[in-house]
């Protein structure tokens, strides 16, 4: 087929698609059209400028980003999303343990001294994780109590007033189906041990398998621990390199060798270990505001006008870090510049075009880095009632390899935004492909902003690109991300030097454009299947209206 008679056959198709949401409206193609991948490259190309540093949440280099997106946003003539301001304070406590820390292992007469950021780090910082008296642990296998799966890990084992060891994930012979998204965070492992009277908890992940995977652990817990001002306080949380988690398990009647042959056999045990530990730590603490960016583009029906749409990114990073071949700015470019610079062009097309039903809030988002903050304090603080908030699409990471014919959505199975995707996708003669193997399909849904609103009520997704490339074989493809993903996600040289295909960031620019309009548009609001179990908490918010 030649060019012209495939970019003809392209808007029939479309067109087809489109009147299913709004009457035949020409208005998608405008939209798609005017995204433009330039566009998308000058912004990134200030947000992950080395001027910013890194935009670390709180840091100066994150605060002229902000003002950046801020006056961005005003020249488009896109509303102030939050109480006349494009500001929504959010204030933050930030904790750095120093190195003369103490985490202590007991192992009958003998003491041995692990070393911080070296055989352990903190998950939780800051004087509350103080352990004065060796406590003794316990191994409550993966750590989880799913009742509604008749699992539970805890099971006939009391672990009050002492510490639990787990490891990370779920088990293989268990499938929680979607709840896994849930059961699978160590915040939800934390706050089961913590229920059932642990003073703290230790993590040793799966994932952290070579000297390799934990010195890139280790280079994440470098950079100081950051919550919400009003978090309650937390137990010990730490995380211990499996290759030092042996001694955890000296003289227990199961060796860490047996545990992780277990793991594998589907047969993993919970049972009390002969070590105890101790921990005095000494940390560097300090209060500061960060700030969410919001901009709204109100909506022009008068049915579904106070209806918001939530599409969000996340502008914070890193910011400054360990040294790495001289470079010690972690940029973020592609992490996530990118997506904060394709939402501040998506804002332009849909300003330009202004016909959208439903309001829509563009939220840039502080702090997704320590931990989803940014985009918890606005579901705290919502500048619309959660009932009123239709659905969220998060964007963190565009396409930069090659343009492509399949799409992933990560979280699709959940709700009827699978649906919609789905749609799309065929009249897009896209394949929707699954989450590839190597990226552990459990957890992705609950690694960015997207698992906050779901916890929230709101039906949630983040788009990527799929292994169906133009130019590359899936084979090529799998191996260009797990070599981003390994020598440069988190480090610096996530930077403007990488290469980046603009081609297909703005073709994943334009999907994403496309399909933002069709939710701001459709008459029928997204919902969650009854499955899930996030379903609850949007009855629940459903029900606070009334």
């Amino acid at each position: 087929m030649k060019r012209k008679e495939l970019q003809i056959y392209s808007v029939l198709i479309l067109w087809i698609f489109v009147s299913r949401v709004y009457a035949a409206d020409s208005t998608v193609f405008d939209i798609t059209s005017l995204v433009r991948g330039e566009n998308i490259r000058q912004h990134l190309n200030v947000l992950a400028h080395d001027s910013l540093m890194g935009r670390g949440t709180g840091s100066v280099g994150e605060s002229k980003a902000a003002v950046y997106i801020r006056e961005q946003l005003k020249q488009m003539g896109i509303l102030p999303g939050y109480r006349h301001s494009y500001f929504q304070s959010v204030p933050l406590h930030s904790s750095k343990p120093l190195a003369e820390s103490r985490f202590e292992v007991f192992i009958r007469q003998d003491t041995l001294n692990f070393k911080l950021n070296e055989d352990y780090v903190l998950l939780k910082s800051g004087e509350q994780t103080f352990v004065p008296q060796p406590l003794p642990l316990v191994f409550v296998g993966y750590g989880i109590v799913a009742p509604e799966y008749d699992y539970n890990d805890y099971q006939a084992l009391d672990v009050r007033g002492k510490i639990v060891v787990y490891l990370s994930g779920e088990p293989l012979s268990q499938t929680f189906g979607p709840d896994a998204a849930v059961y699978g965070l160590a915040a939800s492992k934390e706050r089961i041990a913590v229920s059932r009277g642990a003073r703290g908890s230790i993590l040793i992940s799966l994932h952290d398998t070579t000297t390799a995977h934990w010195q890139r652990r280790v280079t994440k817990y470098v950079f100081p621990d950051v919550n919400l001002a009003y978090s309650p306080t937390s137990h010990l949380s730490a995380m211990v390199d499996p290759q030092a988690a042996s001694v955890l398990f000296k003289d227990a009647g199961f060796s860490f060798a047996q545990v992780l042959c277990m793991h594998k056999d589907k047969s993993l045990l919970s049972f009390p270990l002969e070590t105890r530990i101790a921990f005095r730590g000494r940390f560097s603490q300090k209060e500061f505001i960060s700030q969410n960016v919001l901009g709204r583009l109100p909506g022009d029906h008068p049915k579904y006008r106070d209806q918001t749409l939530i599409v969000s990114a996340h502008y914070d990073h890193l910011g400054i870090g360990p040294s790495v071949k001289g470079d010690s700015i972690y940029n973020g470019a592609v992490d996530n510049a990118l997506g904060s610079a394709a939402m501040l062009e998506l804002a332009r097309a849909f300003k330009t075009i202004r016909k959208n039903r439903r309001t829509i809030l563009f939220l840039f988002t502080t702090g997704e880095e320590k931990g989803l903050l940014g985009a918890r304090y606005y579901l705290d603080h919502p500048i619309t009632p959660l009932y009123k908030t239709v659905a969220n699409v998060n964007i963190d990471g565009l396409a930069v390899f090659d343009r492509f014919k399949s799409v992933i959505g990560v979280g699709h199975q959940l709700s009827t935004l699978g649906q919609t995707l789905e749609w799309m996708s065929d009249q897009y003669g896209y394949r929707i492909d699954p989450i590839p193997d190597p990226f552990i399909a459990k957890e992705s849904f609950s690694r960015s902003d997207q698992i906050e609103f779901a916890k929230a009520g709101i039906p949630s997704m983040l788009i990527m690109e799929g292994l169906n490339y133009v130019h590359l074989t899936p084979e090529q493809g799998l191996k260009k991300h797990l070599d981003w993903m390994q020598n440069i996600y988190h480090t610096p040289f996530d930077d403007l030097q990488q290469p980046i295909h603009f081609n297909a960031v703005q073709q994943h620019a334009r999907f994403l454009a496309a399909f933002i309009w069709t939710l701001a548009n459709d008459p029928e609001s997204p919902k969650w299947y009854p499955s899930t179990p996030f379903r609850n908490a949007r009855l629940q918010t459903i029900a606070e209206k009334r």
